[in-house]
C-alpha cells in the first residue's frame, strides 16, 4: 500500500496541494530556505544526480552531470547530446522527470525539495524565451491598457514570467485558472 497523504514538513511551511515549488511566495522561500542548510541542499542535489545518473545508464544515453546549489534550491544540470527525448515538447517530459527525482530525494531524506532539473539548457533558453513574451505582454499593456491574457504555462513558465513583470513599473501579472490549463494575465497596475 501507498502512503498518498501530505508529508508534515511540507503543511508546516505553509504550502498548500495547489502551490508549488516554483510559486512560492517570498515568505515561503525564506522559511525553506532557514530550515534547509546549505549541507542539506548539497545532500538532494547529490541524491538526485545518482537517480538521475542511473536513468541516464537505463535508457543508454550520454550526458555529463552537474550538482549545484543556487538561489537556495539544489539544482542539477544534465549536458549532452540526444537529450530532447527527456526534455520532451514543451517541457513536459523534463517536469516529469523533475517531480520524480524530487521524490527519489523525499525517499532518501524525508523531507520535500525544491530541486530544479535542467537537461540540455532547456530551462536557461526557455527562461530568455519567456522574457521577451513578458516583455512583448508588458508594452501591449501600455499601449493598448488592456489585460493581456498568455497561453497556458507550467510553474516554472510562470514564475519566469511573474519575475520579468514584476521588475517592470506600471504593471502587475496574477496567474488564473487549473492546471493544466493556469495561465498569466498582465494588466496595469492599480
Amino acid at each position: 500500500m501507498t502512503d498518498t497523504s501530505t508529508p508534515e514538513s511540507s503543511v508546516a511551511a505553509g504550502t498548500s496541494s495547489e502551490a508549488t515549488a516554483s510559486e512560492e511566495t517570498p515568505e515561503e522561500t525564506k522559511k525553506s530556505e532557514t530550515v534547509t542548510s546549505e549541507s542539506d541542499l548539497f545532500k538532494q542535489s547529490e541524491i538526485a544526480a545518482d537517480y538521475i545518473e542511473g536513468l541516464l545508464d537505463i535508457l543508454d544515453y550520454d550526458g555529463d552531470i552537474d550538482e549545484l546549489i543556487s538561489g537556495g534550491r539544489p539544482m542539477v544540470e544534465v549536458v549532452g547530446g540526444r537529450l530532447q527525448p527527456l526534455v520532451g515538447q514543451r517541457g513536459a517530459t523534463l517536469e516529469a522527470l523533475q517531480e520524480l527525482t524530487r521524490l527519489a530525494i523525499f525517499r532518501a531524506t524525508g523531507s520535500p525539495s525544491r530541486l530544479l532539473l535542467d537537461i540540455g539548457g532547456y530551462r536557461a533558453s526557455r527562461r530568455k524565451e519567456l522574457a521577451a513574451v513578458a516583455r512583448n505582454a508588458v508594452e501591449k499593456v501600455k499601449e493598448h491598457g488592456d489585460p493581456v491574457r498568455l497561453e497556458p504555462m507550467s510553474a516554472f513558465e510562470r514564475k519566469c514570467v511573474h519575475d520579468v513583470v514584476n521588475a517592470i513599473s506600471g504593471v502587475q501579472s496574477e496567474s488564473e485558472g487549473v492546471e493544466p490549463s493556469r495561465r498569466i494575465v498582465v494588466r496595469a497596475a492599480d
